[in-house]
């Protein structure tokens, strides 16, 4: 199975897991990026995400095709969150399932690695003081 969502609501990591079932997998990896209350000496009150829709769950669907042509594994679930999302919620979730966990590790990595630099999703930043559009 491979799947990505963009979506305003908070992300279900629980629900997410619950749909790797496939027998034969001995590794589940979950990455879960949150916003951190303090970048560069600031202090963060929230994020603001956006996205060219359509093109960012093309690129999205590219990446997890890479993955799964470099990496052996099976199940990859990708979930990014857009519009505000506050301290410690889940911006983006990443699972990726596999036989061993060499595998679901690297693939996992890639993937955040690649949608950072190449997925059309962009963050800003919201400080008590102002606000600041950040890159990846």
């Amino acid at each position: 199975m491979m799947q990505c969502t963009l979506q305003h609501e908070p992300i279900d990591v629980e629900a997410l897991l619950a749909q790797c079932t496939n027998p034969s997998d001995g590794a589940v990896v979950c990455f879960i990026g949150r916003p951190r209350n303090i970048d560069n000496g600031r202090e963060v009150v929230y994020l603001e995400y956006e996205a060219h829709q359509s093109m960012a769950i093309k690129e999205l669907n590219a990446l997890m095709k890479k993955a799964s042509e470099q990496f052996a594994i099976n199940d990859c679930i990708v979930v990014h969150r857009l519009g505000r999302v506050d301290i410690g919620q889940a911006s983006v979730v990443i699972i990726v399932t596999s036989m061993h966990r060499k595998d679901a590790y690297a693939a996992s990595q890639y993937i955040i690695d690649e949608l950072k630099k190449i997925v059309p999703i962009w963050k800003k930043e919201f400080y008590k003081d102002g606000s600041q559009w950040k890159t990846g």
